[in-house]
């Protein structure tokens, strides 16, 4: 029990623990429950010390441990019952993790609530794979889209401001509907041989990724069968993953950087 009840929405990262922030990993060595979703890693549930209650209410593409409604109501609840809670999040927890939601409803009933960031899958798996998310002469900016929609209806998306070749292009949870978004972003004037990767667990010790063109990617991936979660990311700058992979990965499919994408480090 707490002197000071209160729900920390906490991002726990990528998956790689040494990603997790200072303040996330000491929280979870001080309150008395753990909230935890589904794409926490193992290695991150192993800081927590044994004494600390866990409550695993992870979701699947059409399968929720927990109804969110119900994640809702358990935090309240904890909270209201003297308990000091970390809800652990995959990545950033106000970037498609449901966070705002989370806090609104703490909000709405007079619980104390803290936000601690984490570092969104697309920056923490782009760095770890050589991919910028901007580069000067390839991409002037990022666009963060989640690629699932409910009961598994089209995705309803700005397919004409999403095809911009000079723009990246990160897709959340976009594996089921990977042929989808090949498609609309081609249809709506994206090259099809613009330069796209599909990252499996990234930075995670099983992590697998493959580098190719927006329109090989679907195949591509169901060749390798990959399951999520998948990270996709679409543009000009996956052309330097080759170029910039610091971190010596086998790219399956790699599409070479160009002497005219080389020049622009020069």
């Amino acid at each position: 029990m707490s002197n000071h009840p209160r729900v920390y929405l906490v991002g726990a990262g990528p998956g790689d623990p040494e990603l997790l922030t200072v303040k996330a990993q000491r929280l979870l060595g001080e309150v008395d429950v753990v909230v935890y979703d589904r794409l926490v890693s193992d290695s991150i549930l192993d800081m927590i010390p044994s004494g600390t209650a866990r409550i695993f209410v992870g979701k699947a593409s059409s399968h929720h441990h927990l109804p969110q409604d119900e994640i809702n109501e358990l935090l309240i609840t904890l909270a209201k019952n003297g308990h000091s809670v970390v809800r652990l999040k995959g990545g950033d927890p106000f970037i498609f993790g449901r966070g705002s939601e989370e806090a609104a409803k703490l909000a709405e009933n007079g619980v104390q609530f803290e936000v601690v960031p984490g570092i969104t899958a697309a920056s923490g798996i782009s760095s770890a794979l050589g991919i910028p998310m901007t580069h000067r002469g390839l991409a002037t900016g990022v666009r963060f889209v989640t690629g699932h929609c409910r009961d598994d209806i089209d995705l309803d998306l700005d397919w004409q401001g999403l095809a911009d070749p000079n723009t990246t292009l990160v897709c959340y949870m976009g594996l089921a509907n990977l042929s989808q978004i090949s498609e609309k972003l081609v249809d709506h004037g994206l090259s099809p041989d613009i330069p796209a990767a599909a990252i499996y667990r990234g930075t995670a010790p099983d992590q697998r990724q493959c580098v190719t063109t927006l329109e090989k990617l679907p195949s591509l991936v169901r060749e390798l069968g990959f399951e999520a979660p998948v990270l996709i990311i679409i543009g000009q700058v996956v052309e330097l993953a080759g170029l910039l992979n610091w971190q010596g990965l086998v790219y399956e499919d790699n599409v070479e950087s160009t002497e005219e994408e080389q020049a622009f480090l020069a």
